[in-house]
């Protein structure tokens, strides 16, 4: 099976290769990822200077000048295209009211740094108290709310930095 992949460099230019073309490419092993290449009887010195396997995404330097490469297969052209990105997550930013209620406690403060599952702050809704914890690490950047407010379905509560 002859796997394509495409590559974007410095999320600018984009490159449509297989398996076969990589398999031409003249490139020899120098040391531990530096590459000597030769295309259309040009040299070229290549050293990998950093790499996130997570995010498929790798730095270059070719002849002193440095390229962010990002490699994906068909897969994860599919993915994107279907509107999804392999290794990238929603960032929250905000805690709105999931239903209308009463600020019994806030455990926070403007400013504060917390981490993913502290205790934000507690909201009764139809005689339950609902505590809300944070969904990601950050810091806190207001506080929309005080003790004893009654909310709105969809009022801001909290906003992240």
């Amino acid at each position: 099976m002859n796997q394509k992949y495409r590559l974007s460099v410095n999320q600018s230019d984009t490159f449509d290769k297989t398996e076969q073309d990589i398999a031409q490419l003249d490139a020899i092993i120098t040391s531990l990822n530096s590459f000597h290449i030769l295309h259309n009887n040009k040299p070229f010195l290549a050293k990998i200077t950093a790499v996130d396997f997570l995010k498929k995404t790798y730095t270059v330097e070719v002849n002193h000048n440095s390229y962010t490469v990002e490699i994906a297969n068909e897969l994860d052209i599919l993915i994107k295209e279907m509107g999804f990105e392999v290794g990238k997550t929603k960032q929250i930013n905000a805690i709105k009211a999931p239903m209308p209620g009463l600020i019994l406690e806030i455990n926070v403060s403007v400013g504060q740094v917390v981490n993913e599952g502290d205790n934000l702050l507690i909201l009764e809704a139809m005689k339950m108290e609902n505590s809300f914890a944070s969904p990601r690490n950050g810091k806190i950047k207001s506080i929309a709310v005080a003790k004893g407010d009654a909310v709105d379905k969809g009022q801001l509560l909290i906003e992240f930095e």
